[in-house]
């Protein structure tokens, strides 16, 4: 099965083409430029570059957040796109698993982080089984950095916790307070989304794969302007 991947769920684009035994292309920019500019352009030329259409693609998998409302809307709404007019099943992917999958085989929590604002961040923890794949033992959410880390505290116990996401280095400082040595990092390079991840996580999990139009976005929380819209209906 060949599978297209997305990923412009936060400032990374990445796209990525794969199938059961192989990756087959990947191209991935931390540029921070407009997501829906590049986004086609960017599948047009990894797939001229494999020398395949469109219609050779099997399955998409795409990172369907948390992370920017924007960024996860672009990439979601090009998966159902393409997915429709190919006729072909969709698959959503957690964006906080895919940074998670870059510390496979790590022994301890690991722990992908996104800044949510207010002191909150997108979150969840998971444990590596080898190489092969991550189980989630604390599922994902948006929660005050503070109540996150006592959790994880009292929960992963006297194990090491690894953080990835470029915006750990926001709350690099609080987290070794509150963990001490226990905390450890991850280097530049394992912070970032792969689409290469999603489309192997993706093969996994095709038997999950939806109808295009069934497929939304997981936010974890409502945008600004729909909360102060519904405030102002009382609700």
């Amino acid at each position: 099965m060949r599978i297209l991947a997305i990923d412009t769920s936060n400032l990374v684009l990445s796209v990525a083409v794969a199938d059961e035994s192989r990756l087959l292309g990947e191209w991935t920019t931390n540029k921070q430029k407009d997501h829906s500019v590049r986004l086609m352009d960017g599948i047009a030329r990894l797939l001229e570059s494999l020398e395949l259409e469109p219609e050779d693609l099997d399955a998409i998998a795409v990172a369907q957040g948390p992370g920017s409302y924007t960024g996860v809307r672009i990439g979601v709404a090009a998966a159902k796109s393409m997915a429709w007019s190919l006729g072909i099943p969709v698959v959503g992917i957690s964006s906080l698993e895919v940074v998670a999958a870059n510390a496979l085989g790590f022994t301890g929590g690991i722990v992908p982080l996104f800044d949510a604002r207010r002191g909150q961040v997108y979150t969840a923890c998971y444990r590596s089984h080898g190489t092969e794949s991550l189980q989630v033992t604390l599922k994902e959410r948006i929660v005050l950095l503070d109540e996150w880390l006592l959790l994880l505290s009292q929960s992963v116990k006297e194990e090491p916790v690894l953080f990835l996401g470029d915006d750990v280095a926001l709350h690099r400082e609080t987290i070794i307070e509150r963990l001490k040595d226990r905390a450890r990092f991850a280097p530049s390079a394992y912070n970032h989304a792969r689409a290469s991840h999603i489309a192997w996580i993706g093969q996994r999990r095709i038997s999950e794969a939806k109808e295009a139009h069934l497929l939304n976005p997981e936010y974890l929380q409502m945008a600004e302007a729909e909360a102060k819209w519904l405030a102002k209906q009382g609700r």
